[in-house]
């Protein structure tokens, strides 16, 4: 019985330190698999960030070379741009008067039509309804901008002709009502999401008051979500402010100083399209502009995403 009862304890020991072995196994299996996704996670996070670096590397750098001939104080006082002239002018207010002009027309309406078509989604549309009307609204967005911009050339800049008759044939406005069109769905889509995010209890809570289903969606639900929906906002701005291709078909590409929707006007974008098609040697003072230009428009959607920021965390400490 004594030599019988420690081989059965050996065994039983074998026995249970396998199952044991196995879970160890899998435990650091597990814990490789997890370690090699944290590795491919932090380099696709490392690569946005080397690219954001490369691309301000390149605009600084070559702007630092444009700087070199161009004072500071002009660039930014000039009124006049003619940088590829004989009497070369590089005011960059030309082209800014362009770019804030087309966006304040493009958010005009796609802020207040967007807000308002992400209230009725969220709160009034019927569950069948806005299953099938989101991935629409959001289908207008993933058209091509050249197409946009040829309808507001050969569209919508006709119909506007019938309510101004002196309207040119490229102008601002007809650019920036469809560039507000195009940006309806960001706006839109961004701010419902925020509203649906919105705790339940709230809007409970404001019918227990005798509230209707309006006063619970504007005093209730777009307070509670305006940090996502200042998101939105921002996001449509710095769309705006960066589209290319509507303008450049519709809007004219002439630099003139002008605030003036009616008129033509140049952009910031439309102008580094207008001179990376053509033939400027690599270097000269004409080719390094578009550096300069890029760096001003790029330090403009930095300071509206900075200001987006400030805003989210606002809004998101006071509710």
């Amino acid at each position: 019985m004594s030599a019988v009862a420690p081989r059965e304890a050996v065994s039983a020991h074998v026995n249970s330190a396998g199952p044991t072995h196995a879970r160890l196994a899998h435990r650091r299996g597990r814990r490789a698999v997890e370690k090699a996704i944290e590795v491919a996670l932090f380099l696709a996070a490392l690569a946005s960030v080397l690219v954001t670096g490369g691309i301000v590397y390149v605009l600084v750098s070559e702007s630092v070379a444009f700087f070199a001939h161009v004072s500071l104080w002009d660039f930014l006082t000039d009124t006049q741009w003619t940088p590829l002239f004989d009497d070369a002018h590089f005011g960059i207010m030309v082209l800014l008067s362009g770019t804030l002009t087309s966006s304040f027309v493009a958010l005009s309406i796609a802020i207040p039509v967007g807000t308002v078509i992400a209230i009725y989604l969220s709160e009034f549309a019927p569950f069948r309804l806005r299953e099938i009307a989101k991935p629409f609204l959001e289908l207008l967005g993933g058209v091509p901008t050249i197409i946009y911009g040829y309808f507001a050339l050969l569209f919508v800049t006709p119909l506007l002709q019938l309510v101004f008759p002196q309207l040119p044939g490229f102008n601002v406005l007809s650019a920036g009502l469809v560039m507000g069109i195009m940006i309806i769905p960001y706006v839109s889509s961004l701010s419902e999401d925020a509203m649906r995010a919105v705790p339940m209890n709230l809007r409970e809570g404001s019918y227990a008051m005798g509230a209707t289903r309006f006063q619970t969606a504007i005093k209730v639900v777009v307070p509670s979500a305006f940090s996502g929906i200042a998101s939105a906002y921002i996001l449509g701005i710095s769309r705006a402010v960066g589209e290319t291709m509507i303008l450049a078909i519709a809007a004219g590409m002439q630099p003139t100083l002008t605030f003036n929707p009616l008129e033509p006007a140049a952009t910031i974008t439309s102008y580094i399209v207008q001179v990376a098609l053509g033939d400027l040697p690599h270097g000269s003072i004409g080719y390094q502009t578009i550096f300069a230009a890029g760096l001003t428009l790029m330090l403009i959607t930095l300071a509206f995403n900075v200001l987006g920021h400030f805003l989210r965390r606002r809004f998101r400490e006071a509710y």
